[in-house]
């Protein structure tokens, strides 16, 4: 036994590819309960696919790099759930590609500001943020109130998401014109925000 020991020291290729294979297995027993776990999250009652406009605007949220100061995570601590509602779960997030779960937060959760404002003071807080949070450092993005919606773009995007299993009926994907037709990105990153946590559980539930 030693002397097999010895061999395998002396042999830095035997050695790398043993150490190599030891480390598939451990990943593989990480890794391959997770995948099936991930299999197993239904959606909360009431979560559907996002709608053409909130597609939209969710699109725009992400390019726009809103989640590099912005989580969508309440954790499940006291001082959390007080300030921003029902600690996220899972089943909130299936339809999210990429999810916007995270731990940087320069501005505030976003997970539960859906329904908290007027559409108006989105729109403001969008232009300029300090016409209604005067402490605030986020950029304005003035810009989105003149830029429309590629419907071409979004309906392939909306194509591609079905293949990924998203239950995007024929008529969602048909009616994407007429869902953004005449609206600019600012109404679509506002749809976007209104959605955020409506279907959350509320309270202790």
């Amino acid at each position: 036994m030693a002397l097999a020991h010895e061999k395998v020291e002396k042999n830095v290729g035997l050695m790398a590819v043993l150490i190599a294979v030891a480390v598939s297995f451990g990943g593989l027993a990480e890794i391959v309960p997770l995948m099936y776990q991930a299999e197993a999250v239904e959606p909360l009652p009431g979560v559907e696919p996002y709608p053409a406009l909130e597609l939209a605007g969710r699109d725009i949220y992400v390019r726009e790099g809103c989640y590099n100061c912005h989580s969508q995570m309440v954790r499940t601590l006291r001082f959390e759930t007080e300030r921003y509602g029902h600690y996220s779960l899972a089943g909130e997030s299936v339809y999210d590609r990429p999810f916007q779960w995270g731990s940087k937060r320069t501005g505030p959760d976003l997970a539960r500001v859906g329904g908290r404002y007027s559409d108006d003071w989105h729109r403001v807080h969008l232009i300029n943020p300090r016409d209604v949070v005067p402490e605030s450092n986020m950029p304005g993005f003035p810009w989105l109130e003149e830029s429309g919606i590629d419907a071409t773009k979004l309906r392939r995007h909306m194509e591609g998401l079905r293949t990924l299993g998203d239950p995007y009926s024929d008529e969602d994907v048909a009616g994407v014109p007429d869902a953004v037709a005449g609206k600019t990105e600012m109404d679509a990153l506002i749809a976007y925000l209104q959605g955020l946590g409506r279907h959350a559980p509320r309270g202790g539930e």
